[in-house]
C-alpha cells in the first residue's frame, strides 16, 4: 500500500505520457479514491495524436478528429494541465510550467509545480538543418494540424495550376518535393500522390502526368525498418507511379521557392515537405538529468533515469537499453511500437516502486514494420514474413486499428473506412480554416493575414 500521498507528474501527452497515465489511474484506482495519489499530466495539447494515421488523414481517408484522442475524457482521474514544462529542477522536485494563462500575461513567470515522482515523456521535434529557405517555405508532417494543412495546400496548388496560363506558375504549383525517406516521408508522399491523382479527374485541364512528385533521401535506401529487399520494392513501386526517388541526394536550398539538390538538379516548387528525422525535445536540455551524447535521457532497462531516484522516462526522448539485442549497448528504436509497450512497463514499475516491490525489466523484440503507400498499396515485414501490395496495406490497417486507444475510437475509424469504401473521396480544400478571422477583418476594414505562401507567384 502507498503510505504517503504521492504526487506523480507526467510531462507529455503523447504515446508514453498518455498510456503511462492511463496505466497509473487503472492500477492506482483505490489509492486515487482515498486521496493517497495525485496524477498530473502537463501537455501542450488536450489530445494525443495517433501519428501513424496522419498520412490517411492528409489523404482524406480519416477525419482529423478521429486521429486524436481527447485526454480529459480518457484520463478522467488525472489532472490534465494544458501548458508546457519549460525547465525541471529534479534536485528540488520542481518543474516550471507555462500555461495558457501565463502566456497571455507578458512578463508573468512560469508556475512552479512540485512532484514526488517524475515521468518525462515530452517526445521529439523535427530535426531541421540550416538550409536556406527551409524555415520560410518548409512544411512539417508531425502534427494533425500539419497533415490537414498539407492536404489543403496540395489541393490549393492544383487550383492555382488549373486557373493560370503562366507555365512557370503552373509548373511550380504542380511540383511536390518530400525530403526524408523514412515512414513519415514515404507514407505522406504515397497517400497524397494517390489522393491528388484521384482529384485530378475533376479538373478539366489537369492530368496526373502534369504533376511532379519527388522524394529526396540522403542515404542509399528508404524505409530501412522494413528491410533492404522491401525498401527496393518500394522504390520500384513509387517510380512506376512516375514518382522520382532520388537516393544519396540532399536538399541544399529551397530559397526563392526553388529546390536545389546536391546532384545539381533544380525544381521550382511551392511545396517542400520536411520529414528528415527527429531529435529529442528541447526540454531535455533544460533539466539536471543525465543525457547521452545524442541528447536523449540516459535510462535503465527498468525505465528509470540512470543514477537518479524518482525519475522515469521512455519513448523518443529516452535512451533505453535493448536487452533483446545481440550487441551490447544497443538502444530501443524511437518508434510507437516500443513507446506503447514501454509505457505499460513504466506505469507498472511506478506502482511497484510506490508499493516497495521489485521493478520489471523492459524487453521487447522488434516484430517488424508496416507502411502504407496509398489506397490498397503497402509494404510490410512482420515476424520475418514479407508482404506487398494489398495484403500489406490490409495488414497496415488491421495492425494500427488494433493499436488505436479506446473502443470508441476504433469503432469510429472502422466506420469511416467502411463508408469510404462505399462513396467517393472528398476533394475539398478548407485552407481558410487556418485564418478563420480573415474575412471578418477585411469586412471591418482591417488587413487580412498574408504570408508569402499565399502569393501564387511566390516571393520573386
Amino acid at each position: 500500500m502507498v503510505k504517503e500521498r504521492a504526487r506523480i507528474l507526467v510531462v507529455g501527452g503523447g504515446y508514453v505520457g498518455m498510456y503511462t497515465a492511463l496505466r497509473l489511474q487503472r492500477k492506482l484506482k483505490a489509492e486515487l479514491r482515498r486521496g493517497e495519489v495525485d496524477i498530473t499530466v502537463v501537455t501542450p495539447d488536450p489530445y494525443m495524436t495517433y501519428q501513424p494515421f496522419l498520412p490517411e488523414a492528409a489523404a482524406g481517408s480519416i477525419s482529423p478528429r478521429h486521429v486524436v484522442v481527447p485526454l480529459r475524457r480518457l484520463l478522467d482521474r488525472c489532472h490534465v494541465v494544458i501548458g508546457e514544462v519549460t525547465s525541471i529542477d529534479h534536485a528540488t522536485r520542481t518543474a516550471a510550467v507555462s500555461t495558457l494563462a501565463t502566456a497571455e500575461e507578458e512578463g508573468r513567470p512560469a508556475e512552479l509545480l512540485g512532484y514526488d515522482e517524475l515521468v518525462l515523456a515530452p517526445g521529439s521535434v523535427s530535426r531541421t538543418l540550416p538550409i536556406p529557405g527551409l524555415a520560410e517555405y518548409g512544411i512539417g508532417f508531425k502534427t494533425v494540424e500539419e497533415a490537414i494543412g498539407l492536404r489543403n495546400h496540395v489541393i490549393e496548388q492544383m487550383d492555382i495550376a488549373s486557373s493560370t496560363r503562366d507555365p512557370a506558375i503552373r509548373d511550380a504549383a504542380l511540383t511536390f518535393v518530400f525530403v526524408g525517406g523514412g515512414y513519415a516521408g514515404v507514407e505522406a508522399l504515397g497517400e497524397l500522390e494517390d489522393m491528388a491523382r484521384y482529384t485530378a479527374r475533376y479538373y478539366h485541364n489537369l492530368r496526373p502526368e502534369d504533376m511532379k512528385w519527388i522524394l529526396v533521401e540522403a542515404t542509399g535506401r528508404i524505409l530501412p525498418e522494413v528491410g533492404a529487399e522491401m525498401g527496393r520494392y518500394t522504390v520500384t513501386q513509387l517510380r512506376r507511379r512516375n514518382i522520382q526517388v532520388l537516393l544519396d541526394t540532399r536538399l541544399e536550398s529551397c530559397a526563392d521557392r526553388v529546390a536545389v539538390l546536391s546532384d545539381g538538379q533544380r525544381f521550382p516548387t511551392r511545396t517542400v515537405v520536411w520529414t528528415a528525422g527527429v531529435k529529442p525535445h528541447p526540454l531535455i536540455a533544460a533539466t539536471d538529468l543525465p543525457r547521452t551524447d545524442r541528447g536523449r535521457l540516459k535510462c535503465t532497462a527498468q525505465l528509470t533515469i540512470d543514477g537518479t531516484e524518482h525519475a522515469w522516462a521512455a519513448g523518443d526522448a529516452a535512451a533505453v537499453p535493448d536487452v533483446t539485442a545481440a550487441e551490447p549497448g544497443t538502444e530501443t528504436a524511437p518508434n510507437a511500437q516500443h513507446a506503447v509497450r514501454q509505457a505499460k512497463v513504466l506505469g507498472d514499475n511506478i506502482v511497484r516502486s510506490l508499493r516497495g516491490e521489485p521493478l520489471q525489466t523492459y524487453a521487447h523484440a522488434y516484430v517488424g514494420s508496416v507502411a502504407s503507400l496509398g489506397l490498397h498499396k503497402g509494404v510490410a515485414q512482420v515476424y520475418g514474413r514479407k508482404l506487398k501490395g494489398y495484403p500489406a496495406w490490409f495488414m497496415h490497417r488491421v495492425y494500427h486499428l488494433s493499436r488505436v486507444p479506446t473502443f470508441n475510437r476504433k469503432a469510429r475509424v472502422f466506420a469511416e473506412w467502411t463508408l469510404a469504401g462505399l462513396f467517393k473521396r472528398e476533394i475539398v480544400s478548407l485552407g481558410s480554416l487556418e485564418h478563420p478571422r480573415a474575412e471578418f477583418e477585411l469586412a471591418a476594414g482591417g488587413k487580412p493575414p498574408h504570408s508569402p505562401s499565399d502569393d501564387p507567384k511566390g516571393s520573386s
